[in-house]
């Protein structure tokens, strides 16, 4: 629901009827929302309910900060242990991220995505990191992907894929930073300026 924008940022969230919709009782949507409040995609406040955190341009700068620095030195861990079943797992993405994009499936091509990245991190072996990544992914695609499909839809995703992934197969470290870096810049300048319009068309509205 949340990646659906079927619920949205800073708005109140009645767990009895999210209970009678979703056909369960309160205990587990509790103890669901309780876990939203640990990732920071909810919050609690005493006599008024639960409600979804409003965004924030300075939480997505960080959350693109620490995925860059993530990523970035795990590279050199994930090329020396690169074999062939990581390279196809990472071609298959890659493949299926470009027939997205060419079929305009926006949410098809956030999910390709979110996978190339954990994929890449994931052959490095550092099971901290890759947590921390997800947790971050967490954040950026069920709060932000209202900015996240606008920026789908101007940067070709894809391709950037695709320019990361040829100099990791051949193993040029060097490339394959710089090309990360790029897509970093890319993506993160677009969805700030896409949640900066966004911002100021609500406060126009209000």
């Amino acid at each position: 629901m949340l990646f659906q924008n079927e619920i949205v940022p800073g708005q109140k969230i009645s767990y009895r009827e999210l209970a009678e919709r979703l056909g369960m009782s309160l205990t587990p949507v509790i103890q669901a929302l309780k876990r939203l409040e640990f990732q920071n995609l909810v919050r609690h406040e005493p006599n008024r309910g639960y409600f979804t955190e409003p965004v924030s341009l300075e939480e997505v700068q960080e959350i693109y900060e620490l995925r860059e620095v993530i990523e970035l030195s795990l590279l050199p861990v994930t090329i020396s242990k690169l074999d062939e079943t990581g390279i196809e797992k990472l071609r298959g993405i890659v493949d299926q991220n470009a027939a997205s994009f060419q079929d305009f499936n926006l949410n098809d091509s956030l999910i390709n995505d979110r996978e190339f990245h954990l994929t890449l991190a994931s052959l490095s072996g550092r099971k901290i990191q890759l947590d921390t990544l997800r947790h971050l992914f967490d954040l950026l695609y069920l709060k932000y992907r209202g900015s996240l499909l606008f920026v789908t839809a101007k940067v070709p995703v894809g391709s950037e894929h695709q320019n990361i992934f040829d100099p990791v197969v051949a193993r040029d470290l060097e490339k394959a930073q710089k090309a990360l870096q790029n897509h970093f810049i890319n993506v993160k300048g677009q969805v700030l300026s896409a949640l900066e319009q966004m911002i100021a068309t609500t406060k126009l509205t209000i």
